[in-house]
């Protein structure tokens, strides 16, 4: 097999869909499918460290934040679909998941994501972004809104402070509670709600990307 070539399992409990992704693997050059299986049980012991696992799910979120924790240890970069529905994508990305790629996604889409995780990188459909920081909880103050723009400018904590003219650890204050509201503690995903919500337009921040 050429290098170039990448190895991606199908574990999902829906056999149609399970055997449309199949199909668009098996359509393109750089893919291979390594193995589809209606469960992670059925998919043990078949994959190989680095494998692209494409999860398709329909689980309580503990089971399948469960799931993906099981695949991530077996070495497998973890791509979880889902519905756009599903308000909090935070616990399969905490539970080792490379991604989240809403089901509602076209090939062009699905080729790309896979493409990246396979290479180490992260991807999260814009729509699933979208609909997990748009929840009521995750409304902030005219201070936090402040922080937000200035975070997402590529400005310090030591800069937000001095420029706002408050206390570094003041700044650190917002900034934990901005985290608790949208459930992630990197700064990258700051700035991915500060798009989100029209802080700052997207053509003003640099390119986001996963540490």
């Amino acid at each position: 097999m050429s290098a170039e070539v990448k190895r991606v399992a199908v574990v999902g409990d829906c056999p149609l869909f399970r055997r449309g992704l199949a199909q668009v693997i098996d359509a393109t050059p750089d893919l291979v499918l390594a193995l589809g299986a209606r469960s992670v049980d059925e998919a043990q012991g078949r994959l190989r460290p680095g494998d692209v696992v494409l999860v398709d799910l329909q689980l309580p979120p503990a089971d399948l934040s469960a799931a993906v924790y099981r695949l991530a240890g077996q070495g497998a970069e973890v791509l979880v679909l889902c519905s756009t529905l599903q308000a909090d994508i935070v616990p399969p990305m905490e539970a080792g998941a490379r991604g989240c790629l809403s089901r509602q996604a076209g090939e062009l889409e699905l080729l790309a994501a896979i493409r990246l995780v396979g290479a180490g990188c992260g991807y999260v459909s814009a729509a699933l972004a979208v609909r997990r920081w748009s929840e009521p909880q995750c409304r902030i103050t005219g201070r936090e809104r402040q922080i937000l723009e200035l975070v997402a400018n590529g400005e310090t904590d030591h800069g937000i402070a001095q420029r706002l003219g408050i206390s570094e650890h003041t700044v650190h204050s917002h900034l934990d509670r901005l985290r608790d509201k949208i459930g992630s503690r990197r700064r990258a995903d700051l700035t991915r709600f500060a798009v989100a919500h029209d802080i700052v337009p997207n053509s003003e921040v640099g390119e986001v990307e996963r540490p």
